[in-house]
C-alpha cells in the first residue's frame, strides 16, 4: 500500500484518517480499504463494480462518493506488440483519494510517476487529473512504440530472410492492441467529460486547461490508433502482395525449366517409339547428333528466357 501525505510512505497497514487529506494506492482486495468503505456506507453496487473484472469504463457518484473505473494497458508475455487492459478504480470521498488495482505493477508504475509530480497542496480533483493524465501518456507511449515496430516490420517484409509467420503474428497482435486502444480511448474520453462536468464550478475553472489538454491527448490516442490500425492493414496487404509476387517468381522459374525440357522431351518421345524404319538409328553419329540437337535447343531457350528475365 502507498500513501501520499507530506511525502510518500509505504507500509503494510495504513490507518485512514478522515480529518486530513490522504491519497492511497493499493490493491482492490485490500481488506483495510474494503472495511473502511463499508464503514462509510460505500454502496454495494459500487463494490460489485470495482470487484468485477469485466466491468467497463464508467463514472458513478452519489452524495458521498465518486467512483471512476478506467483501463490501463499492460504488455502481454506472448508478444511485445500485444497489450491487454486491466481495470483501475478511483474512489473520491471527502479528503480521501483511493486508487485500486488488481495488478501491483500498475500501482507501482502510477505511484512512481505521480511521486515526481505530486505536491502537498494539490487538490483531490487535480490529483485525479494527474493520475488520468499519467495513464493517457502511457497509452500514447504504447502507440508510439507500435509505430516504431511497424517501421521495422515494413523493412522486414523486403528482407531476404523474411519470416512470414513472425511478421503476420506481429501484425495481428498490433491490430488487436490498436483496436482495443481506439475503442477504450473513446469510452475514456466520454468518462473524462463526465468527471470534469461533475466538479464544482470553481474546480472546473481552475482545471479547465488541464482537462482540455487531457482530452486533446485522448483525441490523439483515438486518431493515431485508428491511423496505425489502417497501416497494419496496408502492411498485411503489402506482405500478401510480396509473398504472392515471390510465389509467382517461383512458378515462373518452374515454368521456364519446363519450357527448356519440353522440346527435349518431345524429341525423346519420338525416338522412344517402336517404328521399324527410322533411318537415323542406323547412322553411326545418330546418337551424338540427337545430343547436340537437344543441347542446342536447350541453350537457345535458356538464352531467350534469360533475356526476358524469366530466370
Amino acid at each position: 500500500m502507498y500513501l501520499f501525505s507530506d511525502r510518500l510512505y509505504r507500509k503494510d497497514e495504513i490507518v485512514l484518517d478522515d480529518s486530513k487529506k490522504q491519497v492511497v494506492f493499493t490493491t482492490i482486495d485490500n481488506e483495510i480499504i474494503l472495511k473502511w468503505l463499508a464503514e462509510h456506507n460505500f454502496p454495494e453496487s459500487f463494490i460489485e463494480d470495482i470487484q468485477n473484472e469485466d466491468q467497463s469504463i464508467a463514472y458513478e457518484e452519489n452524495e458521498k462518493f465518486k467512483l471512476i473505473i478506467l483501463k490501463y494497458f499492460i504488455q502481454d508475455e506472448e508478444d511485445e506488440l500485444l497489450y491487454h487492459d486491466e481495470n483501475v478504480v478511483i474512489v473520491m470521498t471527502g479528503n480521501t483519494f483511493l486508487f485500486l488495482s488488481r495488478d501491483t505493477k500498475i500501482i507501482k508504475n502510477i505511484t512512481n510517476r505521480l511521486y515526481k509530480r505530486y505536491k502537498q497542496s494539490d487538490s483531490l480533483e487535480y490529483i485525479t487529473y494527474t493520475v488520468i493524465d499519467i495513464m493517457v501518456d502511457h497509452t500514447m507511449w504504447i502507440i508510439d512504440r507500435i509505430d516504431d515496430r511497424l517501421e521495422e516490420i515494413e523493412d522486414r517484409i523486403f528482407a531476404e530472410n523474411l519470416n512470414e509467420q513472425d511478421v503476420q503474428k506481429s501484425l495481428y497482435f498490433a491490430r488487436r492492441t490498436l483496436n482495443r486502444i481506439a475503442k477504450l480511448s473513446v469510452q475514456s474520453n466520454d468518462t473524462v467529460n463526465k468527471i470534469y462536468n461533475h466538479f464544482s464550478s470553481e474546480k472546473r475553472r481552475k482545471l479547465q486547461y488541464e482537462f482540455i489538454d487531457l482530452k486533446e491527448h485522448l483525441s490523439f490516442s483515438i486518431n493515431e490508433s485508428k491511423t496505425y490500425l489502417d497501416r497494419t492493414g496496408y502492411l498485411q496487404t503489402l506482405l500478401m502482395g510480396f509473398l504472392s509476387n515471390r510465389m509467382n517468381q517461383a512458378m515462373q522459374r518452374l515454368a521456364a525449366i519446363s519450357l527448356i525440357f519440353l522440346p527435349i522431351t518431345f524429341i525423346a518421345g519420338i525416338y522412344g517409339m517402336n517404328f521399324k524404319f527410322m533411318p537415323e538409328l542406323e547412322w553411326k553419329y545418330g546418337y551424338f547428333a540427337v545430343w547436340i540437337l537437344n543441347l542446342t535447343i536447350a541453350w537457345f531457350i535458356f538464352r531467350w528466357l534469360k533475356k526476358r528475365k524469366w530466370i
